[in-house]
């Protein structure tokens, strides 16, 4: 096995899962995960491509956050679309980024990404909070490349 299937049981990824549909309850935006082994290219122009790949740049409110680890690299990018950018500013990925890698420094990858998300969920809530006719853009899943 690839060191990206043994990142996460499937228990582990379903905590995930049910973290982001934790964390889009209350809020219109949008919050995935992807998982690859390594980047090939610099890691935050990696998750930019795959942002796009995964057309994370179609939501209605440029609300859509990606948490992209390459787990050889042993890195992670937390990229944010321009509706959320304009909004929230730089502390708050720096702050979210620490919550995350607190977690991963001690090997829980799972605890990391839970944490990340239920911290960003709580600042889309704020900024972009659920309406009666929001649908779910996007798939909740972790996607793998």
């Amino acid at each position: 096995m690839s060191k990206i299937e043994d990142f996460l049981t499937a228990q582990e990824e379903q905590e995930i899962v049910n973290a982001i549909r934790k964390a889009e309850k209350n809020t219109s935006g949008e919050i995935r995960v992807h998982l690859e082994k390594s980047s090939k290219i610099d890691v935050f122009d990696r998750a930019m491509e795959v942002f796009h790949y995964l057309k994370m740049d179609n939501t209605k409110e440029q609300n859509g956050v990606l948490i992209y680890v390459a787990v050889e690299d042993k890195t992670f990018v937390i990229f944010g679309d321009k509706g959320i950018n304009d909004i929230v500013g730089k502390d708050f990925w720096t702050s979210t980024k620490d919550v995350i890698q607190a977690q991963f420094k001690s090997g829980n990858f799972k605890q990391g990404l839970v944490d990340g998300i239920l911290k960003a969920g709580v600042v889309l809530e704020k900024h972009f909070p659920w309406q009666h006719n929001d649908i779910n853009e996007l798939p909740n899943d972790i996607s793998k490349g």
